[in-house]
């Protein structure tokens, strides 16, 4: 089959506009992506994809048949609800996720102002049915069940038992459901001490977690195969306390009753072991670096014949790159990566059974995401995420490292814009902070790249993803929280003047969440790296913050936030301080960080008499998806004013003025 594979690209969709001197328009870096969610169905015939037709639409569901990509497609609307995903669960079935705004305010910390259901449709009978449960998922779709799928809903309500464990632990029930007579069978209710449960392919439980209230500990459990299910068997514990990673990823596919697990088991980095849960001891390492954690686990393309079965693992760092256990799929990739153009990080994102027809979505900096179909021998394109955009006219990552003014080396991506450096800068700290951030195509760093700006994106302290020690020296001697966390975001400023990359003097911070919270803190800092602060969805009062959620944590999470949050700067109580212009956004349903944050500091901006902006976001909330045309309009507007005319940054390009509909938008938004 890869034999056939062939050069012809057909082009499905929007033709990309000619390569630009000016930056885009800011209506094109406010869409949200024209296409995504590409998947074929099992016998090959049907090629699904969620599609956006026009700015500030909501997406709709088209079906083709993968024989004439040009035909009219079967399309799915579910209005008043808004689609955010779909899957095939059978030859002629999909299933799709949905949400609505329900309300106009958030009921209190990490309670949006959405509600989602799940909803079937026959292609064939053109049938959609509703599944009214709350907070539903679907499982699996149980490729050895042709005609079931495994779904499963939250019971018993929020019990509260610690942040770390209503995530990973909530009760939920496991259901398989019957897609021609539609109906369910109870398989398994979970529990706290037995609560996320891993099913095979044929919807046999094997796998679980759960936790031990009264002796804190976490606790994994599986069934032997031999005894057809059996009864759970526990293989082992962690106190709440450790900071140790374990997680089993799945089975090994090369020793039976082995599972692949990712763990310190003694290191600073995590490695990849194969390991035997009946003697309870890691048996082979197949994985490791000094530098990096394990980015992930790659999974073979074809779920349908190896459901779940691992096939490589996954390094993230200076390039994104899988080192594969399976020859056969390492070719394939491999042959993929010679055909498509601006191959960067290719991923076939599904598979028909047969395994002939695949879909496949490349990304990179220069390619914010091209779908591809392989049908018959034959790849086309089915289309661009953002159509809009050039390659030539997109900004190359880099991966840098530079050291901390304590000699700590600090890695960062750095995207540069085209032209030559000096260039002005915009630090963009992640948020989190206790996460990985792996750039591929970021949005917000390319926009600005786009208007002439570099942008340091610096993996600060705390992140993730370069091993215990980094990650808990954020927190491990007092919270790090503007000090030496504030310190590595300056030093790579530093670091890129004295490269002759960045112009000193001409240095800006936007950061959103916890990276809002650190450009709060940069705007009081002296002597000053930046010439303004942009802070959205910011943290103003650290203690506000924490009690949110104080009485929930217990074990590692509560020594991580308490010790971070407890002893870390309050901008709150640094305004005195600030010596350079804020612009301020913040969204007014933001539920992970509520919007007094931004009111209680806004005062007092307003009473020590600071130079200021505040833009809110009407209907936003703290994450990415909820940010919709609108939204973006206004922050990408506000945003590049802002940097070219209060922060004054020179050789910036001005932004391009918004058309008279959008303008009119932008200014009742305002």
């Amino acid at each position: 089959m890869c034999r056939a594979l062939s050069l012809a690209l057909t082009l499905l969709f929007i033709t990309p506009l000619s390569a630009l001197a000016d930056p885009y328009p800011l209506d094109q870096w406010a869409r949200r992506a024209a296409i995504r969610n590409i998947e074929i169905s099992p016998d090959g015939r049907y090629l699904g994809l969620m599609k956006i037709a026009a700015k500030g639409a909501n997406p709709i569901i088209e079906i083709y048949t993968t024989d004439d990509l040009s035909a009219e497609p079967f399309r799915v609307n579910a209005k008043p609800m808004e689609i955010i995903a779909f899957d095939w669960v059978s030859n002629d079935n999909f299933v799709f996720r949905a949400r609505q705004k329900v309300r106009d305010q958030v009921e209190g910390f990490n309670r949006g102002v959405y509600e989602y259901r799940i909803a079937l449709v026959d292609v064939g009978e053109k049938n959609i049915e509703v599944i009214e449960e709350r907070d539903p998922s679907i499982v699996s779709v149980l490729p050895e069940k042709p005609g079931k799928i495994l779904i499963s809903f939250s019971e018993g309500g929020d019990r509260d038992v610690g942040q770390r464990l209503e995530k990973a632990f909530r009760p939920r029930a496991y259901w398989e459901y019957d897609l021609k007579r539609e109906t369910k069978k109870l398989l398994i209710r979970g529990k706290i001490s037995l609560g996320n449960i891993d099913f095979d392919g044929a919807g046999k439980p094997y796998l679980a977690r759960g936790f031990d209230i009264q002796n804190g500990e976490f606790i994994w459990y599986y069934r032997d195969g031999d005894e057809d299910g059996g009864g759970w068997i526990e293989f082992q514990r962690q106190d709440e306390n450790s900071f140790d990673t374990f997680n089993v990823w799945g089975r090994d596919p090369d020793v039976d009753g082995n599972f692949i697990v990712e763990a310190n088991n003694g290191s600073d980095t995590t490695g990849l072991w194969s390991f035997n849960p009946k003697t309870q001891k890691y048996a082979e390492l197949l994985y490791q670096r000094n530098d990096n954690d394990i980015c992930n686990v790659q999974y073979h393309s074809n779920p349908w014949l190896h459901y779940q079965k691992i096939t490589g693992v996954v390094h993230c760092g200076a390039e994104f790159k899988i080192e594969f256990f399976d020859e056969t799929e390492a070719a394939l990739y491999s042959q993929l990566k010679g055909i498509i153009p601006n191959a960067y990080l290719g991923r076939i994102t599904s598979r028909s059974k047969d395994g002939a027809s695949m879909t496949i979505r490349n990304s990179g900096p220069r390619d914010p995401g091209t779908h591809y179909l392989l049908h018959k021998g034959k790849l086309q394109i089915v289309g661009s995420e953002r159509p809009y955009f050039e390659a030539s006219e997109l900004a190359d990552v880099r991966f840098i490292t530079y050291p901390a003014r304590d000699k700590t080396p600090i890695t960062g991506y750095l995207t540069v814009p085209n032209g030559k450096p000096p260039f002005p800068l915009v630090v963009l700290p992640h948020g989190g902070p206790f996460v990985r951030e792996v750039v591929v195509f970021d949005e917000w760093a390319q926009l600005l790249a786009n208007h002439g700006y570099m942008v340091l994106q610096p993996q600060y302290r705390g992140s993730r993803g370069y091993g215990q020690a980094f990650y808990q020296a954020a927190f491990i001697n007092g919270g790090q929280g503007g000090f030496q966390m504030q310190d590595d975001k300056d030093d790579g400023v530093i670091h890129l003047v004295e490269e002759g990359l960045a112009e000193p003097n001409n240095v800006a911070m936007f950061g959103w969440s916890y990276g809002g919270y650190a450009a709060l803190v940069a705007a009081s800092r002296s002597p000053n790296a930046y010439q303004c602060v942009i802070a959205g969805a910011a943290v103003s009062d650290p203690q506000m913050q924490v009690d949110y959620y104080r009485y929930r944590l217990r074990g590692a999470s509560k020594i991580e936030q308490l010790a971070m949050w407890d002893d870390s700067i309050s901008p709150l109580e640094e305004v005195d301080k600030v010596n350079v212009p804020i612009l301020l956004i913040h969204g007014d349903v933001d539920q992970r960080v509520p919007v007094e944050h931004a009111e209680k500091y806004l005062a007092k901006l307003e009473d020590a008499e600071k130079e200021h902006t505040y833009v809110e976001l009407e209907g936003a909330d703290h994450f990415s998806n909820t940010l919709f045309y609108d939204h973006k309009m206004l922050l990408y507007t506000s945003m590049l004013n802002y940097l070219t005319d209060e922060c004054g940054l020179k050789n910036g390009l001005k932004p391009i003025t918004p058309s008279s509909s959008d303008a009119a938008k932008v200014a009742q938004l305002q």
